[in-house]
């Protein structure tokens, strides 16, 4: 379930750029920068001993991520459609969302630590803050994008609202729906990784801060290379949804 980024060979070149940079400011760095520059190769050997504690910690920000984000997109979608074809709802919610959603999600996150029972159910109340305003954005918007022929095709044939909805609006919205819910899944991440440093026992940030607190760089950036790839393949697990889902779109 990779995606197709390195398909092309300018990826490629850049990838292996990118590397050739890390191991050379890894080579030329002095002092107490040398120990804060693991070369590639140190840091694949790190990787390589801590990858039981990352998996493990892998499934343990999974079991907060996957929740919050998923009911993002579920709330995001369905007050996306109904506030996008409902004028006064749309009249009356915009206002709001329009001071709500440009607060940084990260600022709720001692908040909620404090005010929830568990660290876990704050962490998922943060992600799916995060995560629901570019799906609802999105896909409000192209459900207001809707072209009004497509309503009174529906009222000629005798579609409930129900059915319009659901059969016509949400296939219509679901491109940009999808395009919200990418932004939503990375700012879940960011979001978790964040929470993570704040008061969790285990996970990907924790991991990170843990070895950090240690001075141990390479752990440290094994941990960092590793969130990163668990991000690519979800964004490409979720690419791949995308294009199944909108078989119709090419």
């Amino acid at each position: 379930m990779v995606p197709n980024i390195f398909k092309g060979k300018e990826s490629l070149f850049f990838a292996l750029g990118l590397v050739l940079l890390w191991q050379a400011a890894a080579h030329f760095s002095t002092g107490q920068h040398h120990f804060l520059f693991p070369s590639p190769t140190v840091t694949a050997k790190a990787l390589w001993v801590s990858l039981p504690e990352l998996l493990k910690g892998t499934w343990y920000s999974f079991l907060i991520l996957i929740p919050g984000y998923l009911l993002a997109v579920f709330a995001g979608i369905l007050w996306g459609i109904l506030v996008g074809t409902t004028g006064w709802l749309q009249r009356s919610f915009s206002p709001f969302a329009k001071v709500a959603a440009p607060i940084p999600p990260t600022i709720y996150i001692p908040y909620a630590i404090a005010l929830l029972s568990t660290f876990r159910t704050s962490a998922i109340f943060v992600i799916f803050i995060g995560a629901f305003w570019p799906v609802f954005l999105n896909t409000a918007s192209g459900a207001a994008a809707v072209p009004a022929r497509y309503r009174d095709d529906a009222h000629i044939l005798g579609l409930s609202k129900a059915e319009y909805l659901w059969r016509v609006v949400l296939p219509s919205s679901l491109p940009q729906s999808f395009s919200g819910m990418g932004v939503g899944l990375a700012l879940s991440f960011i979001l978790l990784t964040v929470a993570e440093l704040f008061g969790a026992s285990a996970g990907l940030g924790r991991f990170v801060q843990y070895y950090a607190d240690f001075a141990d760089y390479p752990k440290m950036v094994a941990g960092i290379v590793y969130t990163g790839l668990i991000t690519f393949v979800s964004m490409g697990l979720l690419d791949k949804i995308k294009h199944r889902a909108l078989f119709w779109v090419r």
